[in-house]
């Protein structure tokens, strides 16, 4: 799949850092067992570009980050759940910080999410799941995540809900013309039919980037952030105002511009405290929609 590149002449306002608040982790780097047709870095069980992280190298960037403030851990990839370390880095993370891991909900198993529930338990942090599901029957799930997927994400749902766990379901419109009230009444239905009675959802935009092109579309050429857009609009709900990822690379401006040559920006998080121009068609999309990938409080709706 293409490489997300710079749009070509394009003079584009930069975003500062505000405050590093939040920390991403590209835990599972870009294995995953599933292969959804509308992933934006085109993760596949075959996809090895990017590498796991190791406890050592997360514990690393922990403690690098205590220095700067960061109030927030994230976790993604891939599937975080990969990582046969991922038990463990969550743990350790909940000594740091709240931690939220976006997961398929599909490999879990009873004793990681034991042993996450008693170290949550033992924490003053909070530990998010985030689930991937995009459509509230294994009809519309399953022709965009792979045959079975809904089946088995549901049956993670409630693997978390019988630990205690209160789960966001993270939805991507995959369908322009749907509507966003009667996609959270049918998952809130689907849900609650499987004993998740006060169900948490966020529906989110597509990223036209990765697998989704052959999917739907790419983006548009006037699909971009303009000096004259960025009149009087907050910079503080772009992701890359508060956040930035690690990789077994280096630190990037975002999970969403991980393949962006240009969004690497260096080797320490201090090398990466600098404002980032917003030159990216996907920028267009962190404009349209605020920091999508982390976890507003408005944005997360709650039967």
């Amino acid at each position: 799949m293409p490489i997300p590149l710079p749009i070509a002449g394009h003079n584009a306002p930069a975003a500062p850092l505000r405050h590093l608040d939040h920390l991403w982790f590209q835990v599972a780097g870009t294995l995953c067992n599933l292969s959804c047709h509308h992933c934006f870095i085109s993760c596949t069980p075959h996809n090895r570009s990017f590498s796991f992280l190791s406890l050592k190298q997360v514990r690393q960037r922990l403690d690098e980050s205590v220095a700067l403030g960061v109030k927030e851990y994230y976790f993604t990839g891939g599937e975080p759940f990969l990582n046969p370390d991922m038990t463990a880095i969550l743990e350790l993370t909940l000594e740091y910080g709240p931690a939220t891991v976006l997961t398929n909900g599909t490999v879990f198993k009873d004793e990681w999410l034991d042993r996450l529930r008693r170290a949550e338990g033992a924490s003053p942090y909070s530990l998010e799941f985030r689930v991937s599901i995009d459509g509230f029957d294994a009809a519309t799930n399953d022709p965009i995540r792979g045959e079975g997927t809904f089946k088995r994400a549901m049956a993670g749902v409630s693997k978390l809900v019988a630990f205690g766990f209160l789960p966001i379901i993270t939805v991507a419109r995959m369908d322009d013309e749907a509507n966003d009230v009667d996609l959270l009444a049918g998952f809130v239905s689907a849900l609650k039919a499987i004993g998740y009675q006060r169900p948490r959802v966020k529906i989110l935009p597509p990223l036209r980037l990765g697998a989704e092109i052959a999917r739907g579309r790419g983006y548009s050429a006037d699909e971009r952030v303009t000096r004259e857009m960025m009149a009087g609009f907050d910079v503080g709900e772009l992701l890359c105002s508060h956040s930035r990822l690690v990789s077994g690379r280096g630190v990037h401006v975002c999970p969403i511009l991980l393949e962006a040559p240009d969004g690497l920006l260096g080797t320490s998080l201090n090398e990466a405290l600098t404002p980032f121009p917003l030159r990216h068609h996907a920028c267009y999309t962190c404009y349209q929609y605020g920091s999508i990938c982390s976890n507003p409080s408005g944005g997360v709706h709650d039967a």
